[in-house]
């Protein structure tokens, strides 16, 4: 409480002392002034003034007229030559606003003395922060989306090229037309991902919320996906309790769907798939456990940016948007999404919804 009367006050205090300061400096320079010129005999004495007063009642009020009229452009000159100093704070932050708006978010603003405006420069500063981490992640967005998308164009063009060659054998033009089927699905699939995440995060508030059981809808998922996971002869153990939620359904399905679609890639052939659902509280659990090959600290720190694969070798079939999507439907639906994960140990999704 004390700390907040200080800093509450302190911009108070400081205009105040200003204000104060400016009246003294000016009645004493003039006060100065007046003894100055009494001295040197420029202006009467005390007694002369008292015999022109008895002879002319109205002449002391001439004199104080004259000092009030001088008190206040010394007052003023001394205000507008002090001000610039106390405003030089401010100026610093009209300065800096002006390079955030031509493009600079590195810039600074650091102002000690006064409570309210260090506080101002500690948001500013933050804000600047803030503004640069958007700017980088908008600027990878788009070098990984061009670079995404132009790798199956690419592939796509210079198949097509090849198919044109009257040389090829059979088997060779099948082997291209199977490859430009297969890129041109995963042309497909990236768009469709980044329309997905496009829309979804460009929405602010969920509609269209019914009643529906959660545990059924994880098991038709798992049905949906069951030709991914047989044909890595993938075993899938599921648990899950009877939990009603409310929410709009194809929302949340695309989380089970992506975090199941992500444990089926990662995992080995002949491995292993945990599921569960638990009701806690007020509060619901889901937990997908793989025996992939897991993640080191920086897969796990990136995991849910756009575009981001941890496999670098690009071995496994996907866009890098899966998990971004399933992140923002989770804050969409104020739950929380965390991974946890170790070389050669596999990787544990969860899952909580309120």
């Amino acid at each position: 409480m004390k700390e907040f009367v200080k800093k509450r006050l302190s911009l108070t205090i400081t205009l105040v002392l200003f204000v104060f300061g400016v009246l003294m400096i000016t009645f004493l320079v003039a006060g100065g002034i007046t003894i100055l010129l009494q001295y040197m005999d420029i202006i009467s004495s005390s007694s002369q003034t008292a015999q022109n007063k008895s002879q002319n009642p109205g002449f002391h009020v001439l004199p104080l007229i004259y000092f009030l009229g001088f008190c206040i452009l010394l007052g003023t000159a001394f205000t507008a030559f002090l001000s610039k100093k106390a405003l030089n704070p401010i100026r610093k932050v009209i300065d800096a606003i002006h390079k955030v708006a031509s493009g600079d978010f590195n810039v600074k603003v650091d102002i000690k003395g006064i409570g309210e405006l260090e506080e101002l420069s500690q948001s500013f500063n933050k804000m600047t922060q803030e503004l640069s981490s958007i700017e980088t992640l908008r600027s990878d967005f788009v070098n990984n989306f061009s670079h995404e998308f132009k790798t199956p164009i690419v592939s796509l063009r210079g198949f097509a090229k090849l198919l044109k060659e009257n040389n090829l054998s059979e088997e060779d033009r099948q082997e291209y037309l199977d490859i430009i089927i297969k890129e041109s699905e995963r042309l497909a699939d990236l768009s469709t991902s980044v329309l997905t995440l496009s829309k979804y995060e460009n929405l602010g508030i969920i509609t269209d919320k019914a009643t529906f059981r959660m545990d059924e809808q994880i098991r038709r998922t798992i049905v949906l996906m069951e030709p991914k996971w047989s044909a890595k002869v993938l075993t899938v153990n599921v648990k899950l309790d009877n939990v009603i939620y409310i929410g709009n359904e194809d929302l949340t399905q695309q989380i089970w769907y992506n975090l199941l679609d992500n444990a089926i890639k990662f995992s080995e052939q002949g491995g292993l798939i945990n599921i569960s659902l638990t009701k806690i509280n007020s509060s619901i659990l889901f937990v997908i456990q793989d025996n992939g090959p897991g993640m080191d600290e920086l897969t796990k720190a990136h995991i849910f940016d756009k575009f981001y694969q941890g496999d670098t070798s690009h071995s496994k079939a996907g866009s890098g948007l899966g998990l971004s999507i399933v992140k923002r439907i989770v804050e969409l639906c104020d739950g929380d999404v965390h991974v946890q994960s170790e070389i050669e140990n596999g990787s544990t999704f969860s899952v909580t919804l309120k």
